[in-house]
């Protein structure tokens, strides 16, 4: 988000004001003086899914390059990588090697994970990849984690039931943040354990920005408690979304800033446009998680993907359209202007929903142009 000098000047006066400074116009003081102004505004990420929308993997990885390196230049200031495995759509199961290649490919790009699916990992082995793609990537990384979502073909081959992996992904990501900051780390958990443990290399950034993807209110407090950001899918309601924000400021008022948002995006000239053009895309998402809430209804998964009001889905089309940001440029600017009223975004992730690339990398290019600059 590009803030105006009108915003940009109150911005300062609150910051002076907060802080007993004398007040002063913000040509008195460099704006880098203000180390909170950084955090008052919206930052634009990208969400990459690496699709194999025309059965080419090779196509796939370089599609999504592509994107990458548009929404880099566009001025994006992150990126953020998705894992998902035994799936011949999303084919993006070695999410850290990806990232690696984005790191090489991109210079001033925030590269994030979105999520690794810890309980899936070796915790001491991920905490190696994590210092190294921090080094590789001149400390552009950000490291969010999940525990793996509705996708009962994953639990199945793992051989992890929902709660164990909630277990493990909670112990896993404080075993690893002991080892990426400490030294001589000894780890007596559950699930992990080592004696006096040091990793190599060390990170190269002070503190790696770390965001958890759950509403689980026992993930929300683990976060709160470490100041690690929360991240909300594409399909979570606002009410949720609100709902898990509550929660963690009940615990720590201070880190909740750092909220992530990915939601389905494409804008177009017209609202019909748009709808056309994503909702293939919509239609086989939609169809897919309907499928997976439907094997997973016995499991304790069922709470976060139960129906909405009148036993409607969140998986359901109409849903998905009306809580993704699709439309023209003046619905889209409405959508992102409600959302940052009401959730205070840190990062809007937008996932490019045309089957078309070349539509894809237009529609990126209309929101820098259009959307951006009026949110």
């Amino acid at each position: 988000m590009k803030l105006t000098r009108s915003h940009l000047s109150y911005l300062v006066q609150e910051f002076n004001e907060k802080h007993l400074l004398p007040q002063a116009s913000i040509d008195h003081y460099s704006v880098s003086y203000y180390p909170t102004l950084h955090f008052l505004t919206m930052k634009s990420g990208l969400f990459c899914n690496y699709e194999n929308n025309n059965a080419s993997t090779r196509g796939a990885i370089e599609d999504q390059v592509a994107l990458v390196k548009h929404a880099e230049s566009l001025g994006f200031e992150e990126a953020w990588v998705t894992e998902h495995h035994f799936s011949d759509f999303y084919i993006n199961p070695s999410i850290l090697v990806l990232m690696a290649h984005l790191a090489g490919v991109t210079s001033t790009i925030r590269l994030g994970s979105a999520a690794v699916l810890l309980a899936f990992h070796d915790p001491i082995r991920v905490a190696e990849d994590i210092a190294t793609l921090d080094n590789l990537c001149n400390g552009r990384l950000a490291f969010g984690i999940a525990k793996g979502g509705p996708f009962p073909e994953q639990k199945k081959h793992f051989a992890l039931s929902d709660s164990e992996s909630r277990a493990k992904m909670l112990e896993g990501m404080a075993f690893i943040h002991q080892l990426l900051y400490e030294t001589e780390v000894t780890f007596k958990g559950q699930y992990y354990q080592c004696d006096r443990l040091t990793i190599y290399p060390k990170v190269l950034q002070k503190q790696i920005p770390a965001y958890v993807a759950s509403s689980d209110n026992s993930a929300i407090e683990f976060s709160a408690q470490h100041s690690f950001g929360l991240m909300g899918g594409p399909p979570f309601s606002m009410d949720q979304l609100k709902s898990n924000i509550a929660k963690y400021r009940a615990i720590n008022s201070s880190g909740s800033e750092n909220y992530l948002l990915a939601r389905f995006f494409f804008v177009a000239q017209t609202y019909d446009e748009a709808v056309r053009e994503a909702m293939p895309f919509v239609r086989k998402f939609s169809v897919k998680m309907k499928e997976n809430a439907g094997k997973m209804q016995n499991t304790a998964m069922s709470q976060h993907i139960k129906p909405l009001n009148n036993n409607k889905s969140c998986f359901d089309e109409d849903y998905l359209i009306e809580n993704s940001i699709i439309g023209d440029v003046a619905t889209c600017r409405d959508k992102i202007k409600r959302f940052q009223d009401e959730l205070n975004l840190g990062t809007l992730a937008l996932k490019p929903s045309s089957f078309n690339h070349e539509k894809n990398l237009e529609s990126l290019t209309r929101y820098s142009q259009e959307v951006r600059s009026y949110v």
